[in-house]
């Protein structure tokens, strides 16, 4: 077997990953024991990223007009069409919109290319959807966007508060980190958030806010810390500037009126604060997708100003990202509104002192599109060419159906892409393959400002090519210089280089330590943070001495102002992410474990919702705003707050008839970091009148099943794909043979109750079954579906349209995905005695991994003393 030490593509964490090949090319990943992000840890999706690695759905040559082409001829067309729009309709007429999953070589060239040789700052990336706020807020408290916390306070904490943020499924390392030091040393937990999440589960406190209302939550804190005399006012007096106007601004609010958390919670929470010197608060999108995330930021920002807790161990502001580059991408500009190296777009000085190192024609003067306006400027012809790179906006922005309306009517489309069939892809004029996770080489830089190399353990596949060389080539095909790179580790000098270019210590970022080191020193590069300067080592804690990076050298006190948000459809729509699953799926869609867990496109719905909406349990509802509506299924739960719902964003138009959640969303932006608010819409719910229900398994992928509403996820011989219809077929045995192929049918047809079943055989081996119902079919999903590819006799094909396994144990819906143990075999060791996880976890292995299934391991242990209490 041979080793390479590399990152996983996932979250913002940047997990060491340790890809071993063996002569064969069987591919297996564990966690890096060295890496200091992780110490060997990885969370269920980085567990099965050798299941990822499929080459069926890739992208192995460059398209042009849906026929393939040469890379030459490829190049040629994409500089020939932006010099010919850019000299008929001026450089912002030309846009590039690129993504946290970009290595930080590529993410550098592109910025390059745009905003010093273009000369536009029409750049910019997925990151402003996820992270643009926390920029925005670093900015105007510290005078530069820096995270000033690392995951070692996670160990040393006495208080971890968490805000937006479901740290447990969206960052589940980080998470059993903080299990640990609780362990250890008695952290207490509090979690805000208007969902009891998995994270919720665990807290000491959790404070179910209303949705949008964390900006008075803390602006409470600040007035009750200042009222109760737990400040710090030498730190205050010689570190800090304008306080005065954010208490002006944080006083005389009814916190319990506006939040609606109760009196008595307040309290706690607010005294458990103040008394508690080592207190965290992480926080993630849940505060950043927000049209006042800027001043929800600062708001927690300004609560550990006036405490003094900020570049102390185990206390601080911390801002976990969302995407494994989503940092790297800020170094280098990669947002419109910045320069590379942070350097401001506004500052004539830092734009003269870019271009004199890129020694490029021009610069860019303003700031560019943000994400929302860009897509906008697309869809009224002011952008006439558009390069979208390792991203999928047609799913991921908010008012998505605009967006793919947009690239329509837009005359040049380029996507740089490793899959063949995305949302995004199939509206693309020119399809450039890229390299993937496997096959790419360069930098990553993660939430604690930690760099890590990511290294290529896999040959690239067809023409595919790095994202770095796509875009220099394209660069010397419209005659620029500067962009000869013959290596990432070329590039990253570089961008060292510019980190320390003029820089006394007045700029925070800064690696120039790095910008002559040898191309065997940057293959052998270590995990470090940044600032790395020529003159000091790496620094792993910033203003543990109290100066900032603002003109007066001191921290701002931002005054935030709560605006209650009012909205006139019944319900608020919530969105976010599910456990196993990352972005828009098309990587973890890949994996049938990852998929074991939640298959389908679901809301959540309090009962009581429900009962005023007619919804019952594992019915099919419509979820409609004024721009769009959609189909998921129903989780009637009461871990969601009434009054609103919520739903995961994971599902496209390539895996489901109508879940993109993000065509519901109004683009309404933060007006200060240009982030949309992704957590805060206008929905009203209602019923999907369905007549028939239906369940398939296949071995051969539907691309469009025949039916009103449809859901397909991978299983491990195939594919699963949940179906249901407005009006029934005239004959199901026709629509079976449709959906399962032209094999020996075995059928079972009760009309009188509108029941069919259908099982597919090809010389007795399964390759299909159909279970059609008048209500949601009740069958395990997990026993039917590894029947595929199984030999059965005349008789023992019975067994599958009887649904059920004949004496074969069944373990369930999968529960926990590192180790595949379902639901039943969890259940079979409570009634067996294990009343704790470590008992489940010995007889079951379930929770032992990554430890996200925790919570809903607690949950089923709960349930069943309570069941036995009665």
């Amino acid at each position: 077997m041979r080793e390479c030490k590399t990152t996983c593509p996932y979250c913002g964490v940047g997990c060491g990953v340790i890809a071993s090949r063996s002569d064969e090319g069987e591919i297996s990943v564990r966690g890096d024991p060295d890496h200091p992000a992780n110490f060997g840890k990885l969370c269920s999706k980085g567990l099965a990223l050798a299941e990822t690695l499929s080459l069926d759905d890739r992208l192995l040559f460059p398209e042009i007009a849906g026929t393939r082409t040469s890379w030459p001829v490829a190049i040629d067309h994409v500089a020939t069409r932006f010099k010919e729009t850019i000299a008929q309709h001026g450089p912002n007429s030309v846009a590039f919109y690129v993504s946290g999953q970009l290595l930080t070589e590529d993410y550098y060239v592109a910025n390059k290319l745009m905003k010093g040789f273009i000369g536009s700052g029409n750049i910019d990336t997925n990151s402003r959807l996820c992270m643009a706020s926390s920029v925005a807020g670093h900015r105007r408290a510290f005078g530069a966007d820096v995270v000033p916390g690392n995951y070692e306070d996670l160990d040393d904490a006495d208080l971890v508060v968490l805000t937006g943020s479901n740290l447990a499924w969206c960052h589940p390392v980080l998470f059993q980190r903080l299990m640990v030091a609780r362990e250890r040393r008695g952290t207490r937990i509090v979690v805000i958030d208007p969902r009891k999440t998995a994270t919720a589960e665990f807290a000491d406190l959790h404070l179910g806010i209303r949705p949008g209302s964390d900006v008075a939550l803390f602006n409470g804190l600040l007035a009750y810390l200042h009222a109760h005399g737990k400040t710090d006012p030498l730190y205050i007096f010689k570190h800090t500037h304008g306080l005065a106007q954010a208490l002006m601004a944080a006083r005389g609010l009814d916190v319990a009126k506006a939040t609606g958390v109760s009196q008595h919670l307040l309290e706690q929470f607010y005294k458990l604060f103040a008394s508690t010197e080592r207190t965290l608060t992480i926080w993630s999108q849940g505060v950043n997708q927000s049209s006042a995330g800027t001043d929800k930021v600062n708001a927690i920002i300004n609560c550990h100003l006036i405490t003094g807790r900020v570049g102390k161990s185990g206390s601080g502001p911390f801002s976990i990202t969302g995407q494994p580059n989503a940092m790297g991408g800020r170094e280098v500009g990669g947002l419109a509104n910045t320069l590379a190296a942070h350097m401001d777009m506004e500052d004539p000085q830092h734009r003269d002192i870019v271009q004199r190192f890129w020694k490029s024609p021009t610069i860019a003067k303003s700031a560019g599109l943000k994400a929302v306006d860009m897509f906008e400027a697309v869809r009224n012809g002011r952008i006439r060419a558009i390069w979208i790179m390792a991203t999928n906006p047609v799913v991921s922005m908010p008012d998505a159906n605009l967006v793919r309306d947009a690239l329509r009517a837009c005359p040049l489309v380029v996507v740089s892409e490793a899959v063949r069939n995305s949302d995004t892809a199939t509206l693309a004029h020119v399809l450039l393959p890229a390299a993937t996770w496997g096959e790419k080489q360069g930098s990553v830089t993660n939430s604690e400002r930690r760099i890590s190399r990511q290294r290529s353990f896999l040959p690239l596949p067809g023409q595919a090519r790095a994202d770095w060389k796509i875009i220099c080539d394209v660069a010397k095909a419209m005659g620029f210089n500067g962009f000869g790179f013959q290596s990432t580790a070329e590039i990253f000098r570089e961008h060292a280089g510019l980190s320390a270019f003029e820089n006394s210590g007045t700029r925070a970022f800064d690696i120039g330590a790095c910008s002559e080191m040898e191309d065997s020193d940057y293959e052998e590069l270590e995990p470090f943070q940044w600032p790395k300067t020529k003159h000091a080592a790496s620094s792993p804690r910033l203003f543990a001495d109290g100066r900032f990076f603002t003109p007066s050298g001191r921290a701002n006190f931002i005054a935030t102002t709560f605006n209650a948000t009012a909205h006139l459809n019944p319900l608020v729509f919530n969105t976010g992410r599910i456990r196993d699953q990352w972005h828009t799926m098309t990587r973890t869609g890949k994996s049938a474990r990852l998929a074991a867990h939640c298959g389908e496109p679901f809301v959540q719905i309090h009962p009581i919702d429900a009962k005023v909406c007619g919804i019952t349990p594992a019915s099919l509802v419509r979820i409609a705003s004024a721009r769009a509506d959609v189909v998921l299924r129903a989780l009637v739960t009461e871990a969601q707050q009434p009054g609103s719902v919520f739903a995961p964003i994971h599902w496209s138009d390539m895996n489901a008839s109508k879940a993109r959640i993000n065509a519901l969303i109004a683009p309404n932006p933060d007006p200060v970091s240009g982030q949309p608010d992704l957590k805060f819409s206008c929905v009203k719910v209602s019923p999907f009148a369905a007549r028939w229900f239906g369940y398939a398994v296949t071995c051969n992928s539907i691309l469009t099943p025949p039916a009103d509403y449809w859901a397909r996820v991978r299983i491990p011989n195939g594919f699963g794909v949940e179906l249901a219809g407005e009006f029934a077929p005239n004959n199901w045995r026709y629509f079976a043979e449709a959906l399962l192929g032209g094999h020996e049918l075995a059928t079972y047809e009760d009309m009188q109750s509108n029941r069919f079943r259908y099982a597919a055989f090809n010389k007795g081996v399964l390759t299909g079954a159909l279970f059609i119902a008048p209500g949601p079919v009740g069958l395990s999903r997990q026993w039917l579906g590894a029947q595929l590819g199984q030999r059965f006799s005349a008789n023992e094909a019975l067994q599958i349209l009887a649904g059920r396994s004949g004496g074969v144990p069944d373990c369930g819906s999968i529960i926990c995905s590192c180790n595949n143990v379902g639901r039943n075999s969890i259940l079979s060791a409570i009634d067996n005695g294990a009343v704790t996880l470590t008992q489940i976890g010995n007889i079951t292995t379930a929770g032992t991994g990554c430890g996200s299934c925790r919570a809903e391991l607690q949950g089923m242990i709960h349930g069943k003393c309570l069941q036995a209490a009665e």
